[in-house]
């Protein structure tokens, strides 16, 4: 009596199938990796050249003092957004251009930045061409 089955267990392994889920999982993370935002400001720095702006600009200039002036005109801090909304009103695609001192503190850059943003205008932190 033969008692040996006539069809053997293959112990192979196939990884095709395996790489098809590495592949789609990789799409996956890809895909959802673009739909996160990060909570910062949009803010659009300028090169360190020398560049000039075409548009027309609001500018917005905090001295050591910590003095807000708008377009030369000095602006009480509390004020400063319905300024800046005056003025836009005006052009909605005005650019508004911050020149701040390198001894104002972060947090009132900061300030006038999230004035901006709040109220969805393009932001420009100026800098020295040196």
């Amino acid at each position: 009596m033969n008692l040996r089955s006539r069809s053997k267990v293959s112990a192979e392994f196939s990884m095709a199938s395996m790489t098809d889920l590495v592949f789609l999982l990789l799409i996956f993370f890809m895909l959802t990796s673009t739909l996160v935002t990060s909570s910062a400001l949009d803010v659009i720095l300028p090169k360190s050249k020398a560049q000039s702006v075409n548009k027309a600009s609001i500018t917005v200039t905090i001295d050591a003092d910590l003095k807000v002036s708008v377009n030369d005109a000095v602006v009480p801090m509390d004020q400063l957004e319905l300024q800046l909304l005056s003025l836009a009103s005006q052009d909605p695609e005005r650019l508004v251009i911050l020149r701040a001192d390198e001894s104002v503190p972060t947090g009132e850059t900061v300030r006038i930045m999230d004035i901006a943003y709040r109220n969805r205008l393009k932001l420009v932190l100026a800098t020295d061409p040196r």
